[in-house]
């Protein structure tokens, strides 16, 4: 997945924010709903944490008049996983891109999806 060119910063603006993402793999048009979290130029997705702790991954952002792009890299550190993010967000909506992709020297396996998701109220996230 190619995460455009463009004036990333640290990551700070979606900061305290959670989103609930329905989103849908591929291949096998696999639905699945994730919460994805933003703290302290942090980001973490609740699905990936539960398959291999990732743990906190660093994000950028820059903005566009109302829109605040995002992107993640994601690293397993106990096996061959890396989850790329792309996404958008305008108030409480955000549409994201994301591949997971795993390596071994024999094969290279990957899933893409995407997916639209809100704004979770700030206590539950």
């Amino acid at each position: 997945m190619s995460v455009p060119q463009a004036a990333w910063a640290p990551g700070s603006a979606l900061d305290g924010k959670s989103f609930t993402l329905p989103a849908v793999t591929q291949p096998g048009d696999r639905a699945q709903t994730d919460v994805l979290h933003f703290r302290a130029g942090t980001f973490q997705s609740a699905d990936c944490e539960e398959y291999c702790t990732f743990g906190w991954s660093d994000y950028q952002t820059w903005t566009e008049g109302e829109i605040t792009h995002f992107t993640a890299t994601a690293r397993c550190p106990t096996e061959p996983h890396t989850v790329v993010w792309h996404g958008k967000v305008v108030g409480d909506d955000m549409t994201v891109a994301f591949s997971w992709t795993t390596r071994r020297w024999y094969w290279t396996h990957q899933i893409t999806g995407a997916g639209t998701g809100t704004a979770l109220p700030p206590a539950a996230g």
